[in-house]
Parts: C-alpha cells; sequence; structure tokens
C-alpha cells in the first residue's frame, strides 16, 4: 500500500466527511437493496452509523504503519460475523466506499489515487475475511437474562447466561443486540471475571435518545433472550512486579471491577489504587462491594471523586487531576483506565505530564475526531469497520453509544 498517498488523499476527504459519508451509504443501498434490511431502520441510528464509518476510517487511516492493525483488522472480521457477512457483501461495501471517496475528493481522486485505495480495502477485506473463516467461535452467543438489578432510572446490571460459554478476559467488552431494536449492536463491558456457571455481567447506562440503552435498561427483563458477539478489547490485567493504578468513570467501573475481582482471586504483591469518579454521589452505584473490598484488602486504597454538591459534573474531572497530582510514583505504574473518551484523553494527557509510561497506561483505543464541520462520532463502524468502544456512563462523554 502507498501510505502516502492514502494518507494525503484522506485529508481531502476529511473536509467533506459528512458528505462522503451520506454518499457511500446512498451508493450501497441503491445498487444493493437487499443490504438495507442489516442496517437499523430508524434514521437517527443511520445519522450515527454515518458518523461511524467516518470515525472507522479514520482510526484505520491513522496506524497503517502500525502492526497492530493486522490483528485489530482479523478480530473486526470475526466480528462482522455477526451481520453474516459474506464475501458478496465485501465487494459491494468497497465499491461504494471507493465511489463516495472520488465524489468526495474531485478533482483530487487521480488514477494513482484510486489504485492506493483499491489496493488498500483489498488488503482490509483479505485480513477481515480470512479472520473470520479462521475463528472456531459461533457468529454470537444466545443468552438468557437471568437478573437485573436497577439503580435510579439510569443505570442497569444485566446478568445473561450465555446458552453456551463465551470466553473472554477481564477488563474486555462485548456487541450486544436486542430483538426489540432490530438491526442495532452496541458495546458494553463485562462487569465481571469468568465465573464456574459461565454468567456474565453488563453494566448498562440509559443514554439519552439510546434506543438500545433504554431497552435493557428500562425494559429487559429475566427469561428475555439477548445476543452476544465475540469479546473484545485488549486491555487485560498485566501480573508484572509492579503497582496498579485503575481509574474508572460511570459505567467505565465494569471492567475496572472484573479485573479487580481477578486481582481478589489471587492477590498482588504490590500496592493497588483505585480513582472512582462519578457525576454525583448517587450514581457511585458499586460503592458497598468497593468499601467491603478496601476493608478486607489492605493493599487496596480507595479514592472517590464526585462533584461538590450543587456544582458543574466537570468538577469531578478537576478534582481527579489534583487527586492524580498529589500521588507519586507514577513511572512505577501499571495504569487502567475506562470512562468516556473525552475522560480518557484528558486523562491519559495528565498521567503522561505526571511521568507515567505511555506503554503501562492501558485503555482501549480512542477514536480520531472526525474533519471540520462534523459531530465527534459515537463510535466505530458497525458495518464497515465494526468496533465502538464499550458504553460508559457518562451521556455527555464519547464512549460507546446508546
Amino acid at each position: 500500500m502507498d501510505v502516502t498517498i492514502l494518507k494525503s488523499s484522506f485529508a481531502v476527504v476529511e473536509r467533506r466527511a459528512e458528505h462522503a459519508a451520506k454518499f457511500f451509504y446512498t451508493h450501497l443501498f441503491w445498487h444493493n437493496p437487499g443490504i438495507r434490511e442489516l442496517f437499523p431502520p430508524a434514521t437517527e441510528d443511520m445519522e450515527r452509523q454515518r458518523d461511524r464509518l467516518f470515525a472507522a476510517l479514520t482510526h484505520v487511516i491513522a496506524r497503517l504503519d502500525d502492526e497492530a492493525l493486522l490483528p485489530y483488522l482479523r478480530d473486526l472480521g470475526r466480528d462482522h460475523r455477526k451481520f453474516l457477512a459474506g464475501p458478496e457483501h465485501y465487494a459491494a461495501v468497497g465499491t461504494s466506499l471507493l465511489a463516495a471517496l472520488a465524489a468526495a475528493s474531485g478533482p483530487a481522486w487521480t488514477p494513482p489515487v484510486e489504485r492506493a485505495w483499491a489496493e488498500a480495502y483489498r488488503f482490509i477485506a483479505d485480513v477481515m475475511t480470512s479472520g473470520a473463516a479462521a475463528s472456531e467461535d459461533p457468529p454470537w452467543w444466545d443468552a438468557e437474562v437471568v437478573r437485573h438489578l436497577r439503580y435510579g432510572q439510569d443505570i442497569g446490571v444485566l446478568t445473561l447466561r450465555p446458552h453456551i460459554p463465551l470466553p473472554y478476559l477481564p477488563g474486555q467488552y462485548v456487541s450486544v443486540s436486542s430483538a426489540r431494536v432490530p438491526a442495532t449492536w452496541r458495546t458494553y463491558s463485562l462487569g465481571n471475571a469468568p465465573r464456574a456457571d459461565h454468567t456474565l455481567d453488563l453494566h448498562v447506562s440509559r443514554i439519552e435518545g439510546g434506543r438500545l440503552s433504554g431497552v435493557l435498561v428500562r425494559d429487559t427483563g429475566p427469561g428475555e433472550s439477548l445476543r452476544l458477539g465475540a469479546a473484545g478489547g485488549r486491555v487485560a490485567l498485566r501480573r508484572a512486579d509492579r503497582p496498579a493504578t485503575f481509574i474508572a468513570a460511570g459505567t467505565g467501573w465494569a471492567p475496572v471491577r472484573a479485573m479487580l475481582e481477578q486481582l481478589l482471586a489471587h492477590p498482588p504483591d504490590q500496592g493497588v489504587r483505585l480513582f472512582v469518579v462519578a457525576r454525583d454521589a448517587a450514581h457511585l452505584y458499586d460503592r458497598p462491594l468497593i468499601d467491603a473490598c478496601a476493608a478486607a484488602h489492605r493493599w487496596l486504597a480507595v479514592t472517590y471523586i464526585t462533584p461538590a454538591p450543587g456544582r458543574r459534573r466537570e468538577e469531578a474531572t478537576d478534582r481527579l487531576a489534583t487527586a492524580l497530582g498529589t500521588r507519586g510514583l507514577w513511572p512505577d505504574q501499571d495504569v487502567y483506565l475506562s470512562g468516556p473518551p473525552p475522560f480518557v484523553e484528558r486523562t491519559a494527557a495528565l498521567l503522561a505530564e505526571l511521568g507515567a509510561v505511555p506503554d503501562r497506561v492501558h485503555h482501549d483505543a480512542v477514536p480520531a475526531p472526525p474533519g471540520p464541520g462534523t459531530p465527534r462520532p459515537l463510535g466505530f463502524g458497525e458495518w464497515f469497520l465494526n468496533r465502538p468502544a464499550p458504553h460508559w456512563h457518562n451521556p455527555g462523554g464519547r464512549a460507546p453509544r446508546p
């Protein structure tokens, strides 16, 4: 692949990102009407879909020289089996993608640019299809809801029992679909370490306007069935001889709780610091469990961060910055960070200023912002390059979505 041509060409497309995304879907559905039923029927969901497409392209183009791109694409191909994606779908997407890029590029779409994009897409499609073919897992797991705990109006913890065991590591997430919201998948973090009975906990926050999150929090009860995609995400506990710090915002607590359960089963030799951030005290929904763990294990030190009563919720982030600044030893720490993408971005930057080693600050990928004039994406592409990040509890943040 000619990486230089691809990146310079994409810089042109970025300026017309919204036009390119709309053109892509219009072209795809016009020439392949049968594909439309694989996408969410609601207009607002398709608007989010367009944002995810561009976020996915940005993510891949930015990582063309990154050796992590290959396993990422293989995982995407494996995950795309839940959409029943076949070779004909990859071909149709490729044709429409090139047409959309050409339309957005104008005179900048030259024969060398077209060849570079065609080669790049063939590479992406080949890696994804090989990843799908190599997987021995089912395309999805059917799972029964066996318990649903509500915390106020906006947070639910659903316990599911997959019909066959779903393999995962503490810290990972799964995509979820409900028959109540057809053709819609969203990602949610798994809130427990693997159990002997193979049940899983999903921590879900209701996002304003989020159709699936609303259904899961308010309407889904025991006995219902959901579909789960393969586990994703590369945040997993490192068992090195270093102390660890966990920083979780909202339902970003879910993957941290799963890793903490892993530590409880195999206590560490080093101290563990836990910072739990919430928009108000009422949203510290798992505080009794956290307090019990801290009381029972001297190696665990807990700090809660919330705004003062009546103050803006952003004050919690300011208080976190102050708390982190008073703690030392950052170069010696493995740090695990989860929460809304703006929170992750700001906190990771702050940790770097405090001396944390970048390779020891672990969090799932945060997508790059779109070009000028387009809204910030809500996640990675559900269809073209699907890997939205996990849902956190912060309606104002960017992390996994409705």
